[in-house]
C-alpha cells in the first residue's frame, strides 16, 4: 500500500481545534482538503503528519505554534489613526480589514481597540501563539511518479 510523499496531491479530511476543544475549521460536510505535499500550502504541522500516511489512515496530532501560524508577535500590532480610515465612522472591534504595507504588501489585520482618536489593529494571524490539533483521515493520493 503506497504512503503520501512530497509531491503527491492528497486529499484529507480534517478538523481543527484549540486547546479548549472549540473546532475552528472542518471538512465537515464539505469535500476533502486537497493539497500538494512540500508546497506549503498548509501549515507545517499539518504536512508532517500527512506525510507517511496511506488512504483511510487516521491520526490525531497536536501542533506547536511554530509548526502552525508562528509565534504571536507584539510587533505586529499598531495604533493607527482614526482619520487613516476610510469612511465618516469609527471601524468596530473585530472588523477585518486589508491593508497595504509600505512596501506594497497586503496585510490582513484585525481592529482590537477603538477610542477617540485611534485604533489598534493586530496584524497576527487569529491563530498565532496558539497550539492545535488537527483530527486528518487521507482520503485518497494522487501520486506524482
Amino acid at each position: 500500500m503506497s504512503t503520501a510523499k512530497q509531491g503527491d496531491t492528497v486529499h484529507v479530511h480534517y478538523t481543527g481545534r484549540l486547546e479548549d476543544g472549540t473546532v475552528f475549521d472542518s471538512s465537515d460536510g464539505k469535500p476533502p482538503l486537497q493539497f500538494v505535499l512540500g508546497t506549503g500550502y498548509v501549515i507545517p504541522g499539518v504536512e508532517q503528519a500527512v506525510e507517511g500516511m496511506a488512504v483511510g489512515d487516521q491520526v490525531s496530532t497536536e501542533i506547536s505554534p511554530e509548526n502552525a501560524y508562528g509565534p504571536r508577535s507584539e510587533e505586529l500590532v499598531l495604533n493607527v489613526g482614526l482619520d487613516q480610515f476610510p469612511g465618516d465612522g469609527a471601524p468596530d472591534v473585530g472588523q477585518r480589514f486589508t491593508m497595504t504595507t509600505g512596501e506594497g504588501q497586503q496585510m490582513l489585520v484585525t481592529v482590537t481597540e477603538v477610542e477617540s482618536e485611534r485604533v489598534e489593529i493586530d496584524a497576527n494571524h487569529p491563530l498565532a501563539g496558539k497550539p492545535l490539533r488537527f483530527d486528518l483521515e487521507l482520503v485518497k493520493i494522487d501520486a506524482n511518479d
